[in-house]
């Protein structure tokens, strides 16, 4: 049988709190300490929750892993390791991160993702996707000068493919040639993009394109038409995409409320 990270994580601060109510409230007992009753209840609804059928069979596994959990939990107290500073942070940590996953499991029910906000995001993203794909190959050099060097040379019909073999810095497409296969250009850093859509079909940059990763000579091979994926292939991923948002949001308005004072930060200055 199998237990869900939240489930191990609400027995483990389970583990950590006060002696145990009475055994009348009792599933068992240990050396005369009890397990609760709610506690078995919970690991059933789990394990039902995530599909499992609990039979029978299932119950006394479950009964087992925490009759063995409790002795060897009296077994760590008795050698007075939840006393160490390591056991204790980490106990903190664990309450901590149960907590947190349980607010934002609660704050994501009561904010579900709608249908119009999904559908809203999927035109958005026909939209930022274009009806065109592009399949370019490119150069990566550190400096201008050297770029435009390498254009003059392909002007002067240097192979590009061998060139970009033997002077790109970009470790994906060097050996290819330089070739970054079919791409939207959406895909693509924006001043990259840009140059892409300004070539026509076999056309080389006159002047390099310039990113954050350096200087960029690019040769567009071809151009085809290009339909956006269905929207229930991407539903999923864009769901998920406007959950992350929201959780970003939240995070960020409960910052912009609060007083946070890091004093390891300000240790350092």
């Amino acid at each position: 049988m199998k237990i869900s990270r939240n489930t191990f994580l609400l027995l483990t601060a389970l583990s950590m709190t006060s002696p145990l109510q009475a055994a009348d409230n009792a599933v068992a007992t240990v050396n005369g300490k009890a397990i609760k009753q709610s506690l078995f209840d919970f690991i059933v609804k789990d394990a039902t929750d995530h599909g499992q059928k609990v039979d029978d069979n299932v119950r006394e596994v479950i009964m087992s892993k925490l009759i063995s959990s409790e002795l060897v939990l009296q077994e760590a107290q008795r050698a007075g390791l939840d006393k160490k500073s390591d056991y204790i942070a980490k106990e903190e940590l664990t309450r901590r991160e149960l907590l947190v996953n349980t607010y934002i499991q609660d704050y994501m029910k009561n904010h579900p993702v709608s249908e119009s906000d999904t559908k809203a995001a999927y035109e958005k993203f026909k939209t930022e996707l274009g009806d065109k794909e592009y399949n370019a190959r490119h150069i990566l050099v550190s400096s201008e000068t050297e770029a435009k060097d390498i254009i003059a040379q392909l002007n002067k019909g240097a192979d590009f493919s061998k060139t970009a073999k033997e002077k790109s810095k970009d470790p994906g497409s060097k050996e290819k040639g330089g070739d970054l296969g079919w791409f939207s250009l959406s895909g693509m850093v924006k001043p990259f993009s840009d140059g892409v859509a300004k070539l026509n079909k076999g056309g080389l940059t006159s002047e390099p394109i310039q990113t954050q990763f350096g200087w960029h000579i690019i040769k567009l091979d071809d151009v085809r038409d290009m339909k956006a994926p269905p929207y229930d292939k991407v539903k999923d991923g864009l769901q998920k995409q406007l959950a992350q948002r929201q959780l970003e949001k939240m995070l960020t308005d409960l910052r912009a409320k609060a007083t946070v004072v890091d004093n390891n930060k300000s240790s350092k200055k």
